[in-house]
């Protein structure tokens, strides 16, 4: 008898995992025709981040070397000054009250604007730690009828204006050693500053800078050494 009892419950089990397993069998056969009958998704393929990564870079190329030209239709004259188009890394000497020379450092970035009727470039200086001491633009053009250029600079920190190189002063006066131009200053110690650009090259330019208060004695306390970027 408890051989017979054993084997009832053996058997039973047996054929309930039969039938389990006949059934799932017979679910799967169901599922697999329905699936293949399903509508299939679109397979959408993330783009590389490489290639959108070159893209930009494409694009800011695009816009660097069209804000690098000159119109066609502005005057020649503007070309006089198209060298500080593009970005420069500048060591700076100034010179203190006391007569030392203090190390400084400073960008200048510049570019055409207004469809390349104008230059505007950016100048910015900072301590060796990074104090910002000077930010501003310049923005510079020239009048084809009356033969003068418009140069204006923009004090970003002071929200001024200053004329640069006016007809009063002197105007702009260029030749093969360089360009050179006045202005007063509202805020310096000194009455005016007169700007001198030389050594214009490719890769490199000096920007001289003297103070007078009687425009006549001059005297050096600024030098601006720029070197063009290579990023």
């Amino acid at each position: 008898m408890p051989l017979k009892c054993a084997a009832g419950p053996i058997q039973t089990e047996a054929i309930v995992k039969r039938e389990t397993a006949l059934l799932a069998v017979c679910v799967m056969s169901l599922v697999i025709p329905i699936q293949a009958q399903a509508p299939q998704r679109p397979r959408v393929l993330a783009r590389p981040m490489l290639e959108t990564s070159e893209e930009n870079s494409q694009a800011m190329k695009n816009d660097e070397q069209e804000h690098a030209k000159l119109n066609p239709k502005a005057p020649p004259e503007l070309s006089r000054f198209a060298f500080l188009i593009g970005k420069w890394s500048c060591k700076v000497e100034l010179k203190e009250g006391d007569g030392t020379w203090e190390n400084l450092e400073a960008t200048w970035e510049g570019r055409f604007i207004l469809d390349g009727f104008v230059i505007a470039d950016e100048y910015r200086m900072t301590t060796l730690t990074g104090e910002l001491l000077v930010l501003g633009i310049n923005l510079r053009t020239y009048d084809a009828k009356k033969k003068t250029w418009n140069i204006k600079w923009l004090n970003g920190l002071g929200g001024t204006w200053v004329d640069l190189g006016t007809e009063e002063l002197g105007g702009v006066k260029i030749d093969e050693k360089g360009i050179t131009y006045s202005m007063k200053e509202p805020i310096a110690s000194h009455v005016f500053t007169r700007a001198t650009y030389t050594n214009i090259s490719e890769n490199h330019f000096t920007w001289l800078g003297e103070r007078s208060d009687d425009g006549k004695a001059w005297e050096k306390f600024i030098v601006i050494e720029a070197y063009r970027s290579k990023n």
